[in-house]
């Protein structure tokens, strides 16, 4: 499994790379792994302000569809367009070019109460 250091994590699997005053997020590398091949990602709310902890969308794998939740409260800027016809992406390219949405966060001390990488290694196991 892949954790890439620079990244923080939720105990939700997602994962959130900060850029300023944006961040970006997805599902980590152990999430894709556990729901199999992804064959839909269903966000809807882009342009729509949420809260962290909050449901901001879904992914369907073959077998199961997971609700994904918010990492930081903020506003969903943009939403993943090579998702529409390749959401396999997640699966190849978790923490790359399959990224899921692009947050313009609202409470940057919400960053300092994600996981480091080690600190969600731990709740895997």
């Amino acid at each position: 499994m892949n954790f890439p250091a620079e990244l923080k994590y939720t105990k939700d699997h997602e994962w959130v790379r900060v850029e300023g005053e944006t961040a970006y997020v997805g599902i980590t590398d152990y999430a894709q792994s556990e729901l199999g091949e992804i064959v839909y990602v269903d966000i809807t709310t882009e342009g729509e302000t949420i809260n962290q902890e909050e449901v901001f969308g879904s992914i369907e794998a073959v077998k199961t569809v997971s609700d994904l939740f918010m990492p930081l409260s903020g506003e969903v800027v943009e939403v993943n367009p090579e998702l529409e016809d390749k959401p396999e992406l997640v699966n190849e390219d978790a923490y790359g070019k399959g990224w899921l949405i692009k947050v313009s966060f609202s409470a940057p001390e919400e960053i300092d109460k994600l996981l480091s990488a080690e600190e969600y290694k731990q709740i895997i196991g």
